[in-house]
This record gives C-alpha cells, sequence and structure tokens, in this order.
C-alpha cells in the first residue's frame, strides 16, 4: 500500500509548526505589550502617589511654618504681658511702700497725739491732787484692779489695758469742787454733799469731744462710776445696762480702794471687813449697787486686788 504524504495544513505538516510558532510569538509580544502596559499604569499610579505625597508634605510643612510663626506671635505676646505685670508689681510694690511708710507716720502721730491726751489729763489729775485727800497711789491701784476685773469679767486684753489708763482719770472733776468742801474733815451737810456730786459731770465735761478712744473711755468712768446698778446712784441716776460697762467696773474697783484706805475723817477697814461690806451691806454700801458679773468677778480676784493695796501703799 502506498503511504499518503500529509497534506498541507495538518499535524502533520511543516506549516503547522511554523503557524504555531508565530502564533506563539504573537502571544509573547501580547503578554510583553499587556505587562509594558500594566508597568506603565503602575508607574503612573506610582508617579500620582508621589506628587499626592509631595504636595502632602509641602501642606504639612506649610501648617508647621504657620504654626511656628503662631507660636512665636503668642510667645511675643505673653513676654510682652509678662513684662507689663512686672512693671504693674514694680509700681504696686513701689505703692505699698509709700502706703505702708505713710500708715507708719500716721499711727506715730496718733500714738504721739494719744501721749498728749494722757499728758493732758495726767496734769488734771496732778493738779486735782493738790485739792484732794485721796492720793497719788490710790489712782495707782485703781488702774490694776480695773484691769484685773474687766479681764475677769469677760473684757479683752486691749478693753482691759485702756481701762487700766483710764480708770484712773475718774475722779479728774474733782478739781472744779471749791476747797472747803473737797478737804473737809468732817462729814458733809446735804448743801455740800449737792455740790460734791457734781463732780463726775465736771471731769466729763472736762474729757468731752476727744476723738481719743482712751480719752472717751475716760470720760464714761468719770461720768459713770458714781451710778449704781439698782438705780441709786448719781449723777443721772442710771440702770443697769444704762452704765458703761467701764464705769461699773471703776464703782466696785472705787468702793473696794475707799473701805480699804484710811482717810482723815476714818480709819481704813481690814480685807475680810470691806469684802464683808461689799458682799453683804452695811446699811450705805449694798451688792444690789454694783452688776453681778463684776461682782462675781470681784468674789473671784479679791485676794489678788489685797495683794495690789499691800504692795501699793499709801504714804505714811
Amino acid at each position: 500500500m502506498a503511504i499518503e504524504e500529509p497534506k498541507s495544513g495538518s499535524l502533520g505538516g511543516t506549516d503547522y509548526f511554523t503557524d504555531a510558532g508565530k502564533e506563539r510569538e504573537r502571544g509573547g509580544e501580547l503578554s510583553l505589550l499587556r505587562e509594558t502596559a500594566i508597568s506603565a499604569e503602575v508607574a503612573e499610579l506610582a508617579i500620582r502617589a508621589d506628587e499626592r505625597m509631595r504636595r502632602h508634605m509641602e501642606n504639612t510643612h506649610a501648617q508647621m511654618r504657620q504654626y511656628a510663626r503662631d507660636l512665636n506671635e503668642v510667645i511675643q505676646r505673653e513676654r510682652s504681658k509678662t513684662l507689663s505685670l512686672e512693671e504693674m508689681y514694680q509700681q504696686l510694690q513701689g505703692s505699698a511702700e509709700q502706703l505702708q511708710a505713710s500708715m507708719e507716720r500716721e499711727q506715730q502721730r496718733a500714738r504721739d497725739l494719744e501721749n498728749a491726751y494722757v499728758e493732758m489729763v495726767r496734769r488734771l489729775m496732778n493738779a486735782s491732787a493738790y485739792k484732794d485727800r485721796e492720793t497719788g497711789e490710790h489712782a495707782q491701784r485703781l488702774g490694776h484692779y480695773a484691769r484685773m476685773l474687766a479681764m475677769e469679767a469677760g473684757r479683752s486684753e486691749s478693753e482691759a489695758n485702756l481701762l487700766f489708763t483710764a480708770a484712773p482719770m475718774h475722779d479728774v472733776g474733782k478739781i472744779g469742787i471749791p476747797d472747803r468742801i473737797l478737804c473737809k474733815e468732817g462729814p458733809l451737810d446735804p448743801e455740800e454733799w449737792a455740790i460734791m456730786k457734781t463732780h463726775p459731770e465736771i471731769g466729763a465735761r472736762l474729757l468731752e469731744g476727744s476723738k481719743s478712744p482712751l480719752i472717751e473711755l475716760a470720760r464714761q468712768v468719770a461720768l459713770g462710776h458714781h451710778e449704781r446698778w439698782d438705780g441709786t446712784g448719781y449723777p443721772r441716776g442710771l440702770r443697769g445696762d444704762e452704765i458703761p460697762m467701764a464705769a461699773r467696773i471703776v464703782a466696785i474697783a472705787d468702793c473696794y480702794d475707799a473701805l480699804r484706805s484710811r482717810r482723815p475723817y476714818k480709819a481704813g477697814f481690814s480685807q475680810e471687813r470691806t469684802c464683808e461690806i461689799i458682799l453683804r451691806g452695811d446699811g450705805r454700801t449694798a451688792p444690789e449697787h454694783f452688776d453681778p458679773v463684776v461682782l462675781e468677778a470681784f468674789v473671784r480676784v479679791k485676794e489678788r486686788m489685797a495683794t495690789i493695796f499691800e504692795t501699793i501703799r499709801d504714804p505714811d
């Protein structure tokens, strides 16, 4: 049998293999083109991404520069404020120092004026002492009694210290009482007694009108130290709380020292007898004459008052 040769284009033919190779070449070219196209797209995307990143970085840098400028402006403003505050502080400190110096000068002037008031009143007291049979020691003791009683009765230390200075002025009005009455050895007749009872008002007139707290307190004491809690005192017959507290304190202090002291017309009483008269009465003096609070304070400090009396003695 004769063998037929493959036809052109058949599997076995040369043309088939040639065509297949060309097909593969075309496929490779297409693949290469596709890969090239993809690479171009990737490159374009990369370029675009890089551009966006560059713009983003530029914006970020611009924002940072603006932030730096804003921050610098803020720092400058705050520094300016700090300088202004420092200047204000220096000015305030200078003003405060000037004010302090001014206050110290005013306080010194006030102290000088107060001392002048005290000196004036002491001179009045010394003048009245030449006429009065009571001694300077009596006035000294009265100041100590009054301060002690005031503290015991619940007054502040500053009030008690002020009363210590004011209390000795209680009888300054006696400078206006005639010698024939003030220095009389025996008891006073009714007319003389009426004149004697004006000394609280005379003292108050001598001390009135002052802006000094000390002199005003002394005026209250001078006017009210013979008033009685039950309203039987003089010169105004005040009762209870109508009587200034300072006058209530001096009233019992003055009574105690008058009873203890020796006078030309009487002998001094003992501590026991004096306390008995004040706390129980003797017909002339009665416990109802005194503020109950001050009377209770007296009971607590009466032995200390006795020590003051024995320490600051009248001259023989």
